[in-house]
């Protein structure tokens, strides 16, 4: 189901590209003006032409997005059964840890006292 879907949007996707280049700019000289000469201009006129590709171009980026997100939810599982649940953090730690490179107990910092307070004292008025 999954590559059935993400086949369909990449046709989509194709056929969107094609009705975006084939748009003409405001300048009047894209891709359109190829197409007269196959005779589509005459048939769909030149405003007809325009107007269709406007539209397709719309529905076919709707069905883009639409294919997308359908896309997403027919994802096929990565996990195994019964570890869906668990996290990588709520994972058991394994019980034997080398126990060679760690240090049988953290050292101490000494107990340094606070320093006094050596501010002058405000003066007397």
């Amino acid at each position: 189901m999954h590559l059935f879907v993400v086949i369909l949007a990449l046709l989509a996707s194709i056929l969107l590209i094609a009705a975006v280049l084939l748009q003409s700019p405001k300048a009047g000289s894209g891709l359109t003006g190829g197409i007269a000469s196959l005779g589509t201009v005459q048939t769909l006129g030149v405003r007809r032409t325009g107007d269709f590709l406007s539209k397709t171009t719309a529905v076919l980026a709707g069905l883009v997005m639409i294919l997308c997100f359908i896309a997403q939810f027919t994802l096929p599982a990565r996990h195994k059964a019964g570890e869906a649940d668990k996290s990588i953090l709520q994972k058991e730690v394994p019980a034997s840890l080398p126990a060679s490179g760690l240090p049988r107990s953290a050292p101490v910092a000494p107990a340094v006292p606070a320093p006094a307070n050596n501010l002058p004292s405000a003066p007397a008025k």
